[in-house]
């Protein structure tokens, strides 16, 4: 594996066209990049041009990742070229389906089974239930697929999101990249750095995302009641303290952001689904925990590569983290990346949820304000 990285930031490419290889020998391209600047077809024709016989797979974000810094309303490309893997693409668009489980099922099935190691999920973060659409893929591709991605972002505006494959780039589109292959070593993590405060409780009426009632009373209540000064200051204050959910009685915790309330219908919305039964804990910021978090996930990642030099490290943490870390989020980044000895290509994106597995477990979940790294090395 070798992979090349580029930047297009204040109007102009770095490093484009200097790649080691010939532009027809890579077989895939990430592209990362705020919204307004995806919607500008000539970046795509540029990258195009670049990398003539590429697969390219695109995202919108909340913040792009280059090196070890982090970007806002910029553009990132990471051309990859693989030895000995192959790849499959399947995409979807939610337009086309009743929910967002349909979807999953028919994009993770258009994956052949043979010989799959690694899926990459990219998926559109507004119009597609990341709960829904992950506990899709994980039936299709059952329990010996490593999952890993995230939702697109936009900034902090929350308009819409876009994802795209090659010359196609919409609303509600998901894509999904299959690795294939034995000489692949793929390796995960995730953490979080939230501190939890006050009793568990139990989700005793929720609908999907929407939750309704805690231990039989008004969840929008009960959570006012314990912001305090801050409840006055809903949805935004709600990025600062998310819920840690334990579903069906799993001993690990997912973490789910609330999106907006609704203060007739006295409910919450969250990023995810909140199922009834679930155990719940209310969470806080904690800076410097948030960012040595990063540091664990990507020594966590880094632990599964089987002494297997990393090549590459997806990084995809969530729009939350940095809007509460404000002008320290280049903090995690760094923690993250001083983990890797080996100076690997390192990317990624600020999204609007995140896919992966819990440790040591190939089961993929949907994460809120959490980072999540990815590690890939061809052997």
């Amino acid at each position: 594996m070798q992979v090349h990285t580029s930047i297009f930031y204040e109007n102009q490419w770095q490093n484009l066209t200097n790649a080691p290889l010939k532009p027809e020998d890579y077989q895939l391209v990430l592209l990362f990049a705020g919204r307004h600047i995806l919607e500008n077809s000539a970046n795509l024709a540029a990258v195009r041009t670049a990398f003539p016989l590429a697969t390219i797979v695109s995202s919108s974000t909340a913040g792009e990742i280059y090196e070890r810094q982090v970007f806002d309303d910029s553009l990132v490309a990471t051309a990859i070229h693989l030895d000995k893997t192959t790849l499959h693409v399947g995409v979807a668009n939610i337009s086309n389906f009743e929910n967002s489980h349909l979807l999953g099922k028919n994009v993770a099935g258009q994956l052949p089974l043979e010989g799959l190691k690694y899926a990459l999920v990219i998926s559109d973060g507004g119009k597609v239930n990341g709960s829904e659409l992950v506990s899709a893929i994980n039936e299709t591709l059952g329990d010996k697929v490593i999952v890993t991605g995230g939702m697109a972002g936009d900034g902090a505006r929350f308009e819409k999101t876009l994802v795209g494959l090659n010359d196609s780039v919409d609303e509600g589109t998901v894509v999904i990249v299959g690795f294939y292959g034995e000489n692949l070593q793929v390796g995960y993590g995730l953490n979080g750095g939230w501190d939890v405060f006050g009793p568990e409780r139990i989700i005793t009426k929720s609908e999907q995302n929407v939750l309704f009632e805690i231990d039989h009373q008004n969840a929008l209540e009960l959570y006012k009641k314990y912001l305090g000064k801050y409840a006055s200051e809903l949805p935004g204050a709600a990025l600062l303290f998310p819920l840690a959910i334990r579903i069906n009685g799993d001993e690990t915790t997912v973490v789910r952001t609330i999106l907006t309330i609704d203060e007739e219908k006295q409910t919450m919305t969250f990023a995810g689904n909140v199922p009834e039964g679930s155990a719940v804990r209310l969470m806080k910021a904690n800076f410097d925990k948030l960012i040595y978090s990063a540091g664990e996930a990507a020594g966590l990642a880094n632990g599964l590569m089987d002494s297997i030099n990393t090549q590459l490290v997806l990084l995809i943490s969530c729009v939350g983290r940095k809007l509460v870390l404000g002008k320290r989020i280049y903090e995690e980044v760094e923690a993250a990346s001083d983990i890797f000895a080996t100076n690997p290509a390192i990317t990624g994106f600020y999204s609007y949820g995140e896919f992966s597995p819990v440790h040591k477990s190939y089961s993929c979940e949907l994460h809120n304000q959490t980072m999540t790294i990815t590690t890939l090395a061809e052997f």
